[in-house]
């Protein structure tokens, strides 16, 4: 039997998305249960409350997003957590697919894209997989089921994290014991590609180079809440808050 989607919660953190919301949105199932934890200081939160008013868990709080990521893990009631972002959409037959796996405690998939810089997200897809392959999680909060029993046990996202957060718990998951599996068959779309607009290799190496030093504990604690530069200059009305 594999994950049945009634039991199966998305908990999604916005910060100003009014631009993506409606895009993400459709391209839900509409009986699946999804909980918004919000931040915004547009009509992101109207926009939800409009268009998905059913099977729809509004929580408003502004805070980091990993403490949205940990408000609605905690506000959701089902045995499957599905994290990401307002700024994709799911493959047509994401849905379907995710039926496949409930022998894995952790699943994720790629983030490609249907219009700009293709080639760039195929070959970041591409090294998640070699990554795995090596017996390192490579999980994306943008596209990222976790068991619930495996969420709890690890503890959760760290708070203290303002980006990368999503990689550390697949981290810390993986080396409990618990199995993860990274698939093809799981494809979400990036609908919005401002950082690779200010550059891909500024992009990948902030990735490469804070992944490694969290992976290998190299960061003190008093400095993790930093993000290196993830979200300076950004446009504040457009802000995401994902995490890849």
């Amino acid at each position: 039997m594999g994950i049945d989607l009634n039991d199966l919660t998305i908990v999604l953190p916005t910060r100003n998305e009014s631009r993506n919301i409606r895009n993400f949105l459709r391209s839900l199932p509409e009986n699946i249960s999804l909980v918004v934890v919000d931040a915004s200081e547009d009509t992101t939160a109207d926009i939800v409350s409009s268009v998905r008013p059913d099977y729809t868990k509004l929580i408003r709080h502004p805070g980091t997003v990993t403490e949205a990521r940990r408000i609605g893990a905690d506000a959701a009631n089902t045995r499957w957590l599905l994290f990401t972002d307002a700024d994709i959409v799911f493959s047509g037959d994401y849905f379907r697919n995710v039926g496949k796996f409930e022998e894995y405690d952790l699943i994720y998939g790629p983030k490609l894209s249907l219009d700009r810089f293709r080639a760039y997200y195929k070959w970041f897809a591409y090294g998640q997989s070699l990554i795995h392959a090596l017996g390192v999680p490579a999980a994306s909060g943008s596209n990222c089921i976790i068991k619930r029993e495996a969420y709890e046990t690890s503890g959760g996202f760290d708070s203290g994290l303002t980006c990368n957060e999503d990689s550390e718990l697949a981290w810390r998951i993986k080396r409990m014991g618990y199995k993860s599996y990274f698939t093809f068959d799981l494809v979400v779309y990036a609908g919005d590609h401002r950082r690779l607009e200010r550059g891909m290799i500024r992009k990948t190496l902030h990735s490469i180079t804070r992944c490694s030093a969290l992976y290998f504990n190299l960061i003190p604690d008093r400095c993790k809440g930093s993000d290196w530069g993830y979200w300076s200059h950004m446009n504040t009305n457009r802000e995401l808050q994902n995490g890849n």
